[in-house]
């Protein structure tokens, strides 16, 4: 599990670290840690590290010393290593005179011949864009980046950039994740162990072990029904693909039966003959959950099947157009007692909070969710899943998943385990990790080379996404 800090977090766990160790040196443990992931990174790029040259972008914070200190390391490897400072004034004393002393040069700007340059301008504690002079300095050079705890420039809270920053090839941080990990622009990140004692976090993310752990396949002694029987109210005549999409994803998912009710039952049945159809969800027959609005429309019919579903007291999933009828009775939601995920897009969002998401998507997934009691799956190339108290960051590295009736196989899996008795948060946390990794595997098929893919795609990898873990 990935757990994610805020920075006062951070530094409330390396108080007690500084306090019992001597003058610097936890410091130049980081920085240690810093080299050893550049001398990996050179060695993966030239084939060595003897005879490569890094340049150093240094602040007057903490990390221009944990830049200055990683180059001196990786000087005493055979590294040729300038830098740059930015604050001369300003700049960590103790690391420069151990930079110069091993052979370290100050220059104006980076060299031409610079094969990796460590952007050790702002840290945890910084806000706003890069200043002018360094952002020139930065756009002097194409070498690769490797950023010392954040890219400069990125807000370490939202990891939102809002002016100039650095593009990182490599981010490298201390002891802890920081939103901005998943959130921003940060390239690859590695993750340095300085000794910090942190708790379990509010915001966290799976990785593939614990969706493994987690997911609901049956046991010697499970029967369809044991396994959790999914509730499907979704396409319409104008949009019978929306509901092939979702049952689909409700089956694929492991689901142990699927229901479907609704106009595109015969659509439905011909392309999935295992799924159970009836043409009403007064006449689908008991189910564990129900997973609503792909597809539904917005006729009083489709607000009739939301409300119907929303009045039982099994989890609900809502999606689409029952997002868009939900935004104009709210008091639907509010009234609840079981479980209800939500899983807006951005204009979704707009729709049921009466705002735009905002930058700080987190939060406005956090208010969302407290304001309707229900747990909020926020799309977007960073999907946020939250209940209010717990959130869940799903980092999809890429936005294969943005094509049309995504959304559709995303609403089918989340219904399908939610049915099956997990939790409403990590039933919404683990669908988003699937799907993108659905989407990924749909996105390399059939060759290496990644290709345009469509939702009926990625409902044919779901399985396979499953059995990979």
């Amino acid at each position: 599990m990935r757990h994610y800090y805020t920075a006062d977090a951070i530094r409330a766990a390396e108080a007690p670290l500084l306090a019992s160790l001597p003058d610097g040196v936890l410091m130049r443990r980081a920085a240690y840690g810093l080299a050893t992931v550049i001398a990996g990174e050179l060695r993966a790029r030239f084939g060595a590290v003897a005879g490569r040259q890094v340049c150093a972008v240094v602040g007057s914070g903490d990390n221009g010393g944990d830049a200055l200190w990683s180059a001196t390391f990786l000087r005493r490897r055979g590294v040729t290593a300038t830098a740059v400072l930015l604050n001369p004034d300003h700049t960590h004393a103790k690391a420069l005179a151990a930079f110069r002393q091993a052979g370290g040069r100050l220059v104006d700007g980076i060299p031409a011949t610079t094969d990796l340059v460590i952007d050790g301008v702002v840290g945890i504690s910084g806000r706003g864009p890069l200043r002018p002079e360094a952002a020139t300095v930065f756009a002097s050079s194409a070498a690769p980046v490797v950023a010392v705890d954040i890219p400069s420039g990125i807000d370490v809270h939202t990891g939102v950039a809002d002016g100039p920053h650095v593009h990182a090839a490599l981010t490298v941080t201390f002891g802890g994740l920081k939103p901005v990990h998943a959130l921003g622009d940060c390239g690859r990140v590695e993750l340095v162990d300085i000794g910090l004692k942190l708790p379990p976090s509010g915001v966290r993310g799976f990785e593939a072990a614990d969706v493994a752990a987690r997911w609901p396949l049956p046991g010697p002694h499970d029967d369809k029904y044991s396994q959790g029987v999914t509730g499907v109210l979704a396409g319409s005549a104008t949009y019978p693909g929306a509901a092939i999409l979702c049952t689909g994803a409700a089956v694929a998912a492991t689901s142990g039966m699927v229901r479907y009710a609704g106009s595109a039952a015969a659509d439905v049945v011909t392309r999935w003959p295992e799924v159970v159809v009836a043409p009403r969800p007064d006449a689908a027959g008991r189910v564990q959950a129900w997973s609503v609005g792909p597809g539904l429309g917005t006729d009083e019919s489709a607000a009739a099947t939301l409300r119907f579903a929303l009045a039982t007291d099994l989890p609900v999933l809502v999606d689409a157009d029952a997002l868009t009828l939900l935004a104009a009775q709210p008091e639907l939601v509010h009234t609840r007692t079981a479980p209800t995920v939500l899983t807006p897009h951005a204009g979704e969002y707009q729709r049921l909070a009466g705002h735009p998401v905002g930058p700080d998507r987190v939060g406005a997934a956090q208010e969302l969710a407290g304001r309707l009691g229900a747990t909020v799956l926020l799309k977007g190339n960073v999907t946020v899943i939250t209940d209010g108290d717990t959130t869940y960051l799903n980092p999809a590295g890429q936005s294969w998943a943005a094509t049309a009736g995504s959304g559709d196989v995303l609403s089918g899996v989340v219904g399908a385990l939610l049915a099956s008795g997990l939790p409403p948060i990590e039933a919404a946390a683990m669908a988003a990790f699937v799907h993108a990794r659905a989407a990924c595997l749909a996105a390399a098929d059939p060759g290496p080379r990644p290709v345009p893919i469509s939702a009926e795609g990625i409902l044919a990898h779901l399985r396979s996404s499953v059995a990979k873990l």
